[in-house]
Order: C-alpha cells, then structure tokens, then sequence
C-alpha cells in the first residue's frame, strides 16, 4: 500500500467542509441567550399576589370596562367561594422594587380588594397596603413590613429595540413564579380607553403572558425590569401571541409620585385629536400623513391660552416627534405640568412654532330652531342653524346642523349625514347657515379640503373636493 501526503487543496477543502458543520451550532448559541442564571437571580423579587374582596350588598366584583373589550386585561382568576361565605377572590403577580418593602403590580390586580397578601418564593408571606394607585397607568404601589428583601432595578426602555430577546416571571392560572421568554415585536402601542385616554406607550411582545400574569416583571438580558406585564390581546383568554406591558419609562415617574404625593400628577393639552390620513394631508398642505390632528380645543384649556387651535397639525411635541395622533398624549402626559414646551404645527400648509405651556391633569340630537337653508348647492347638503340646548350640550361657539344629505353629493362621499353639526369648511370656521353657503361659494373646485363636524358630541375632520 502506498501513502500519498494530502494536497494542501484538500487540506483547506477539509477545512472548510468542518466550518460548515461547526457553523450551525456557532450561530444557534449566538442568536440563543441563556436564561438559567437570570432566572436564579431575579425570582426570588418576583411576588405572586393575593387578595379577597368582602361581597357588599348587589354589587359584583369590580371589572374595568375603560379598555376596548378585546385587549383583556390578565384578570387574575376571580373564584367564588360558595355563597356562604360571601368573599371574591383574585390573584396576579408583582415585583419588590426596594430593600424595605415596596413594591410594584397592576392597579387591576387589587382594585377592590379588602385584604391583599404577598408570597415570596421562599415561602414567607405578608400582608401588604396600598401606597398609591394610578388607573391611568394601570399601576399600584404596595408596601409590606420587611426589611433586607431582593428586590429589581429599572432598565431604560427607551432604548428598547424591536426583535430584542425578553423574558416574563409570573403566576400564570396560580402555577407560581412560572418563566416565560419571546422578543419585544413592537414599541409604542396606542391602546385608548372608552374614556378615550391614552397615557401609555405600550411595549408589544411575544412572551406568553397569560391570566395571573398580570403585575409580573419583563425582563432583558441584563436582567433589568424594562416593562410591567398588563394586557393581552386574546378571543379565547389565554395567551395568542400578542401581550402588552407598560414601559419602565412610565412606571419609574408613576412610583415616584406615588410615594412621594400619593397620586400622579399628567401634562394636560385640552385637546381632542385625530390621525391624519393621506386625503386630509393634502387637504391641509401636508407632503404626507402625519401628526395629531386637533379636532377640538377646550376653550379654557392650555392649547387655547398657548394659542393652538383646531385644524393644527402637532409633528413635534417637545423633543417627541409625533408620527401620529397615539403618540401625542404619550408625549404630553410625560411632561411636568406647568412645563413651557415647544410645539411645531402644520397651520394651513405652513410650518409655525407655538410655545405651550403644559396644564396639570388632576347624546341624542338635539332640537333645532332657526332657518331652514335650500338642499343642493355646491356640497349637497339641507343645513339648520342649531339650538342652543345642543350648542351647551356640546360646547360649540357655532356651526350648522345638516337635515339632509344628497345623494353622490360631495357632503355624501365626504361622509356627512343627518344630525351632524358642521363647524368648518376648509380654514374657515362656520358660524351659521349665512356663513355656511358663503364659505362654500367662496372654496376652490377640484381641490381636496378639511372640514370639521360633530357626530354626538366628537369632533371629526374628513376631506372633500367641490365640482366645477
């Protein structure tokens, strides 16, 4: 037999066919954190919450009803005990924030509640009392008597990036100090309230988050506390993908005022705004869709006294640049009342700077009487001046009432139907129906404009265009 030394072509080609198999599993253990110590670590500052809340006399278990229905919150499984002994039950998760005692869970986890109990993972339990709430945020603050306990320290979640690796501890259906991971799949998520507010900038993940959850911290990789497990977007109550938490930029600002006043004090802009689509832009002088749209202004507001006024565009608020109408109360309710910020708006094509001054946040048709105006014309629109029950009702300084709508007319394609109360046409405010049919003889053809009306009180911007 003959031996043959190995050609350096062969060498490499062995060489490189090893990289090849090696590479794979380099890359796994790359792209694949490790979770294991970071888990040892920061569980035993991980609390799971208990509380009982005494029956009163026909009145059922407290339920928030301020959010869309679909975006549920983790209500921690409230089990009714037989009907002798009268008690609601409920459970959910929280994190100790200091040595001595404080600590962080949802305001949903013990709204209600008349005894709350704190377990730790080595077993010890404590009865806590509540420092603080703030429902705006969905946060409380609780207090046990104890001293030298592990507790978590905040991250900056406004670094947070999209596709950055997180993880949840929590006591998902009572299954205690349970770990969860996924990625961050969005930040800055508007979830507004039925009373219309929208205070947090929400972080989006993947992490199965599930009822019991709720209160639980989200994790990085440093193991810093960058979010507080609130919400899930779910038809079946369980976890879909799709979980919500508040960022720790908002809870650090919440628990200080909370233990320092007791309650939470937000900038407040009176305003009431809307998203600006891509027909409205070019209604208003805009290159493309963005900003707040301002759709109302309280009159004794601080937008009003600081000058703002409705159809102004906020592209900036301060140093936050305002992308769309979810991104402005974010910007506001971070900013210190009494504050002087400065705001860039898009007023009639043009861009303006405004100095604002930050405040602090502590139906039916109605009749009408007046003149009847002839149906057609140029919008295709039957048009009353409105009364002054509806005019209180709805704190309008003027505006027209529409009776009927023509069909095809541009008032139909822009939307406009009976009963709704038009306050400008164009740049122009509408005072009343003399003022109405002169705007409307006055506006350019075949060129798209704002108009502003009223659907039950909410004020509404849409665009439209007039015929030759």
């Amino acid at each position: 037999m003959t031996l043959r030394k190995a050609s350096p072509f062969a060498y490499l080609q062995s060489c490189f066919y090893l990289m090849l198999l090696l590479l794979p599993a380099t890359l796994q253990a790359r792209e694949l954190p490790e979770f294991t110590q970071l888990i040892e670590e920061r569980s035993p500052a991980v609390v799971k919450i208990n509380t009982i809340e005494k029956a009163r006399s026909r009145r059922s278990a407290p339920q928030r009803q301020d959010i869309p229905e679909i975006f549920r919150h983790l209500f921690e499984q409230r089990q009714r005990q037989q009907p002798q002994q009268r008690q609601a039950r409920s459970m959910g998760s929280g994190f100790i924030i200091s040595e001595d005692g404080y600590l962080l869970t949802n305001n949903h986890v013990i709204d209600g509640a008349d005894e709350i109990s704190v377990n730790l993972l080595d077993h010890r339990e404590f009865d806590a009392k509540v420092i603080g709430v703030d429902e705006r945020s969905d946060l409380a603050l609780l207090k046990i008597e104890a001293n030298d306990l592990p507790y978590l320290s905040f991250g900056d979640s406004d670094e947070l990036k999209v596709g950055q690796w997180v993880l949840a501890i929590g006591s998902p259906f009572g299954l205690d100090f349970t770990a969860s991971q996924g990625i961050v799949s969005a930040i800055g998520r508007s979830i507004p309230t039925e009373n219309n507010e929208n205070y947090v900038p929400f972080i989006q993940t993947d992490v199965a988050i599930n009822p019991g959850n709720s209160g639980g911290p989200l994790f990085n990789l440093n193991g810093e506390v960058i979010g507080i497990n609130s919400q899930i977007f779910t038809r079946s109550g369980g976890s879909n993908g799709l979980s919500f938490a508040i960022p720790a930029s908002v809870a650090k600002e919440v628990v200080q005022q909370l233990r320092e006043k007791g309650r939470v004090d937000r900038g407040w802009l009176g305003v009431a705004i809307q998203d600006v689509d891509s027909d409205l832009a070019a209604s208003l002088g805009m290159s493309k869709p963005v900003g707040a749209l301002i759709s109302q202004i309280d009159p004794k507001g601080p937008a009003a006294e600081s000058g703002l006024r409705a159809g102004d565009v906020i592209i900036k608020f301060g140093d936050f640049d305002i992308n769309d109408s979810g991104e402005l109360p974010h910007a506001v309710g971070r900013t210190a009342p009494g504050s002087e910020v400065e705001a860039l708006v898009m007023r009639e094509g043009k861009r303006t700077r405004i100095d604002v001054t930050v405040g602090s946040l502590s139906g039916e048709n109605d009749q009408v009487a007046g003149t009847r105006a002839n149906m057609g014309g140029r919008m295709g629109v039957e048009v009353e001046e409105i009364g002054d029950r509806l005019r209180r009702a709805w704190n309008l300084d003027g505006g027209v009432i529409i009776k009927r709508v023509r069909p095809e007319s541009p008032a139909a394609k822009a939307g406009l139907r009976p009963g709704m109360v038009i306050v400008q046409m164009g740049f122009k405010e509408v005072k009343d129906v003399e003022g109405f049919h002169s705007i409307v003889s006055e506006l350019p053809a075949e060129e798209l404009l704002p108009i502003r009306f009223f659907v039950n009180g909410r004020p509404v911007f849409r665009s439209f265009s007039l015929p030759e």
